[in-house]
Order: structure tokens, then C-alpha cells, then sequence
């Protein structure tokens, strides 16, 4: 469950910073929409891989800081 949070957390931070384009966020739009049948879920590959290849750097930051409070203090204690 913690994972899951982390995960939609980060991807919050990420469509809010406004570094990726438009498009993308309108894409990713698109994959999150009801659609019936396999299309929804191949646009939401195609933006991972985006992702993944082109705005790598973004993730790790958005990864990193939308760290839970629960696992800093785990590594800092």
C-alpha cells in the first residue's frame, strides 16, 4: 500500500511540475480515460516508455522527493 502511495505521489509531483510537455499530460489523459478494449492501456505504456527514455532525470527527482516521511526517518535513524 505505501508503494502505492509513493507511486501516485510521485507521478502528482511530476504532472504538476510542468516539465513535460502537453502533449504528453493529454496523453497520459488519454490512458487514464474508460475506454473499452486494450486501447487505454497501450497509450499508458506508450507514455511509460516516453517516460522512461525521455524524462528519466524528472522521475527519479519526483521519486525522491515524494519519499514517505516513514521510510526517511527508517534510513535516518
Amino acid at each position: 500500500m505505501e508503494l502505492l502511495r509513493h507511486t501516485v505521489s510521485a507521478v502528482r509531483l511530476l504532472v504538476r511540475d510542468g516539465s513535460l510537455p502537453r502533449w504528453l499530460r493529454a496523453l497520459a489523459a488519454l490512458g487514464l480515460a474508460p475506454i473499452p478494449g486494450p486501447v487505454d492501456e497501450a497509450v499508458l505504456l506508450v507514455v511509460a516508455a516516453i517516460l522512461w527514455f525521455g524524462y528519466r532525470e524528472q522521475l527519479r527527482a519526483a521519486w525522491k522527493i515524494s519519499r514517505p516521511a516513514s521510510t526517511t526517518a527508517r534510513r535516518d535513524g
